[in-house]
């Protein structure tokens, strides 16, 4: 019976990711295509690449952003696994379709007076797409999927990844549009982009710990085992003071699902002694993987 409950569990985990990337696909769509390619703005990633393509050549955004992700995604299929490539695909066909659309049926220039404005809001809707899709497993492609590959190995930003990736690709439309006033602003859009990418991302796999004192220990514990499906760890403890024997549970959660869990031991003990707090970095199962820089030097077991 409780292999059920956590396939539907999965199932439910697994349409809450598709959702997700949709919402920041649309946010990504907003900024890239209202916001900066009408005023002639750089972005990076494949979406620059496809800008400067367009204005050079004018070969539709969407046709070049959709052949190179194709590449790039043959590519990552073997380091990234199916499961990622999937959710890119999902989040780089929806981008693809949202992009054609809206090129397709909005001719306006939003800010062409003021393209400093168009330039950080287009980022802030993209920042935000691209750290959805990451955060739910999926990425816009491009160099999202160089900035996973990396990420799966080492625990970098993922904002100056993607950071790093760009510069080149910005600093390259000066090439096509002969204005390094575009190309500064292109600049500040990756800033903000990366910026918005690391607040996201962090803001959806941040974790939090507690600390319950309570007598009704087991029940909370219990509650929590089977609703938020965390993990409660039991600690003897002492009262300085009192001197008298406790009970102390530790858990691990999700900062999502703090508010649940405040909510369990409410229920069971409103009269609990509660402790909570942010932690930098959780590793294990349920949480991040473990991030460490791999040597292929041996370890002497002799010293």
């Amino acid at each position: 019976m409780e292999n059920i409950k956590l396939t539907k569990a999965g199932v439910l985990s697994e349409i809450r990711d598709y959702i997700v990337i949709a919402i920041g696909m649309l946010s990504y769509c907003i900024g890239w295509g209202i916001f900066l390619l009408p005023n002639n703005i750089t972005t990076g990633g494949v979406a620059g690449v496809s800008s400067i393509l367009y204005w050079g050549t004018g070969i539709p955004v969407q046709l070049s952003y959709f052949i190179i992700n194709g590449l790039l995604l043959l590519a990552a299929l073997k380091i990234l696994g199916l499961r990622f490539c999937l959710k890119t695909i999902y989040a780089v066909s929806v981008l693809t379709a949202g992009v054609a659309f809206a090129t397709a049926n909005y001719h306006g220039h939003l800010l062409t007076d003021q393209p400093f404005m168009a330039a950080i809001i287009g980022a802030v809707f993209c920042g935000c797409g691209v750290g959805l899709g990451l955060s739910s497993n999926g990425s816009t492609g491009g160099t999202d999927i160089i900035a996973a590959i990396i990420n799966k190995y080492r625990d970098i930003s993922l904002g100056r990844v993607i950071m790093l990736c760009d510069v080149i690709i910005i600093s390259s439309s000066y090439l096509v549009l002969r204005d390094w006033e575009k190309v500064i602003y292109g600049y500040v859009v990756l800033y903000v982009t990366a910026f918005c990418i690391d607040q996201v991302v962090n803001s959806q796999r941040s974790s939090v710990q507690f600390f319950i004192i309570s007598d009704k220990y087991q029940q909370i514990g219990e509650r929590i085992n089977r609703e938020p499906h965390r993990g409660c760890t039991i600690v003897d403890a002492q009262g300085f003071y009192s001197g008298k024997e406790v009970k102390m549970l530790f858990v691990l959660a999700k900062r999502r699902q703090s508010d649940l869990i405040f909510r369990i031991i409410n229920e069971v003990d409103p009269h609990a002694f509660v402790s909570q707090s942010a932690v930098i970095g959780v590793y294990g199962e349920g949480f991040d993987q473990f991030k460490v820089r791999r040597t292929t030097k041996p370890i002497d077991d002799k010293k």
